[in-house]
Formats: C-alpha cells, sequence, structure tokens
C-alpha cells in the first residue's frame, strides 16, 4: 500500500470541504476556484469529481460557464443536515420506530425544541 492511500481522508471530509468553499464564496464556482480555496493541494480534476458527485445528489446546482460549470450550494448547511436526517429516515422500513428511538435519545433541551416547533408549525 502506497503512503498517499494511507494518508485518504475519511468518507464525506472532501465533500465537506467543497461544501464549506462553495458556501464561503457566496457566488457559482468553477472547479479551478474552489481548488484554489481549498488549499488542500487536490488536483482540479478531483475537485471536478467531487462537484460532479455533488451535483448528481442534487447538493449543488450548477450552470454552464464558458466550456465547463460554475457550482453552488442548493441549501445551507442546516439544510443539508436536515436532507440528510430524512435520507438516513428514508432508509429504514419502520419509520415509527425509527423516530421513537431518535426522540427517547434526544437531551431535555432539544427535546424542549423539538416540541417547541411541533406546537408552532415552523419550518
Amino acid at each position: 500500500m502506497t503512503e498517499a492511500k494511507d494518508e485518504r481522508r475519511p468518507a464525506g471530509e472532501l465533500e465537506a470541504s467543497v461544501m464549506a468553499a462553495l458556501w464561503a464564496a457566496q457566488a457559482p464556482q468553477t472547479p479551478g476556484q474552489v481548488q484554489l480555496s481549498l488549499e488542500a493541494g487536490l488536483a482540479r480534476t478531483t475537485v471536478t469529481t467531487i462537484l460532479s458527485r455533488l451535483h448528481e445528489k442534487g447538493i449543488v446546482g450548477r450552470r454552464r460557464q464558458g466550456r465547463g460549470y460554475a457550482y453552488f450550494p442548493v441549501q445551507d448547511a442546516h439544510g443539508l443536515t436536515a436532507r440528510r436526517m430524512h435520507t438516513e429516515l428514508d432508509r429504514d422500513s419502520d419509520r415509527h420506530t425509527v423516530l421513537a428511538r431518535f426522540v427517547a435519545q434526544l437531551s431535555e433541551a432539544d427535546e424542549r425544541v423539538l416540541r417547541d416547533l411541533l406546537e408552532s408549525g415552523e419550518q
């Protein structure tokens, strides 16, 4: 095994870094612009692959810019976290049990927030 393989980042870390760069930019970014903002020594092709995968997942949008694309986040960080929670919930056929166990494991403060949100109907 090569040294480079030993230094692989945990799954999702690169995607999270790319998303952070897009949110910070507040304007659509090309893969080259994202690469420069990351300062992580990644190849532009790697950044392009990550952005393409995020686009396939519906996490980022893109628009034509020259011969390539400029990418932008579809949601803010909180929206993305909520989306991930829904994705996990959808993976299990027994939603009732999953939700019951989730609620049972909430701290008192989080339970209070959830109760207030449900009572107010806030989105």
